[in-house]
């Protein structure tokens, strides 16, 4: 079975802020955070997990954090959640 590393993108529905991070295991990383065992989002909680997409190497999922935390990283995820940031995505 591959590995795979997934880079995750959180906000924060206390003051709207981001965090972006990179995992193995997505849903256990997101609990952790939720739980406030995570340092840096530990006073932005509650958190929403906005945004994700995997890699194959550990080295990939680092360039793709790195540059996703950059303006035109974020750039490149509002345009991809457009909806969300508009206020229009699905309410199922």
């Amino acid at each position: 079975m591959s590995t795979f590393y997934y880079i995750y993108i959180l906000v924060s529905q206390k003051d709207g802020k981001w965090y972006t991070g990179y995992t193995e295991d997505l849903r256990s990383r997101f609990e952790r955070h939720q739980a406030g065992k995570v340092k840096s989002t530990k006073h932005r909680r509650p958190l929403k997990l906005i945004y994700f997409e995997g890699c194959r190497s550990q080295d990939d999922a680092i360039r793709r954090e790195k540059y996703l935390k950059t303006h035109y990283g974020k750039m490149f995820v509002k345009k991809r959640l457009k909806s969300y940031f508009t206020g229009q995505e699905n309410k199922s």
